[in-house]
């Protein structure tokens, strides 16, 4: 199979390296050689600055990487071309396009996958498991909280020049550290409304917000909050789910799932496998997506599923700055 990764950022990076890890070698990037990273071990592969000279490749696949506001740039002539897609989080900046894309995607044949990888994560699956097995009864309330402090994110580069930190290339703190949003909905189904306060309250020099606090309503009735924040160190991100027999908590720092039920009045904890890596979670989330592009497997994360974080995002946003509660269509 060919790929295209369009992005030659920490992101594409990690996405070739993990393409050879699995054995896949024919790779073209696409490039805008703007990124701050060592171009040594890409010395051999063709390397295209148009998109059209890139699909003229023929990939099989494109690994969307770019800047989140790039991103339907690549997206919607790939999609054209009938290439599968993994689209790194979020899809876009805004809404618009995105029916342009769903368009391409169903003319050309296209599968999408978002990469949302925290969908791969062992702790977050036997969350699932235990939710969906009734374990703790109906779900009703949440909390998640995420936070980074940003300078020390990729110390290679300047941190006020990274998309992160640049309206213009679709940063921010919410839709960067958007991965809450997904598993969230995942895990408890589809958002109601919101309410969200939004803005800088940090010493960083950014010209987007650096933290979101944000309250949820969910269809099934479950409630709680979520927090982003640019700023927090050392860095936390934890999430803890209450139920009407029982609660769950899950802690990225060290993966572990824990289960308290009332019915045994006792915790059950999950570790991580042995050995386990940040980098498995990609590894994963890679594995499935050749599984995609050999039509193999269908998307776990899906295009809609993208569509829809995005959307909450924008809520957010929306409601920030209006102060008021935002019904999800």
């Amino acid at each position: 199979m060919k790929f295209l990764i369009a992005g030659f950022g920490s992101i594409g990076r990690r996405h070739l390296r993990n393409l050879r890890t699995l054995g896949e070698t024919d790779i073209v990037l696409l490039r805008s050689h703007k990124s701050t990273l060592p171009d040594d071990e890409i010395a051999e592969l063709p390397v295209e600055t148009d998109i059209d000279a890139a699909l003229s490749h023929k990939p099989d696949a494109v690994i969307i990487s770019n800047p989140t506001a790039l991103h339907l740039d690549v997206a919607i002539p790939a999609a054209k071309a009938g290439c599968a897609i993994l689209m790194e989080k979020p899809v876009s900046h805004s809404l618009d396009r995105l029916e342009e894309f769903r368009k391409a995607a169903e003319t050309g044949g296209s599968r999408v996958l978002m990469g949302y990888q925290f969908r791969f994560h062992p702790g977050l699956h036997k969350v699932e498991n235990w939710l969906s097995d009734g374990l703790i009864g109906r779900p009703l309330s949440f909390r998640a909280q995420w936070g980074e402090y940003l300078p020390n994110w990729h110390p290679w580069e300047d941190y006020r020049a990274s998309y992160t930190s640049r309206s213009d290339l679709g940063g921010g703190v919410v839709v960067t550290l958007s991965h809450p949003v997904d598993y969230l909905r995942w895990l408890l189904g589809d958002v109601k409304s919101l309410w969200a306060f939004s803005g800088r309250i940090s010493d960083l020099e950014i010209q987007v917000e650096d933290y979101a606090e944000i309250g949820l309503q969910f269809k099934n009735g479950a409630v709680g909050s979520l927090h982003m924040d640019y700023y927090q160190q050392p860095p936390s991100h934890t999430m803890e789910i209450t139920g009407t027999q029982g609660r769950i908590l899950w802690d990225n720092a060290d993966g572990c799932a824990r289960l308290f039920r009332s019915e045994t009045g006792s915790w059950q904890d999950v570790s991580l496998p042995a050995n386990f890596d940040r980098n498995d979670l990609f590894i994963a989330e890679m594995r499935h997506f050749l599984d995609v592009v050999k039509k193999q497997a269908e998307p776990i994360c899906t295009m809609a599923d993208g569509e829809a974080a995005l959307k909450i995002c924008l809520a957010v946003h929306q409601s920030a700055s209006k102060r008021q509660i935002i019904e999800i269509a």
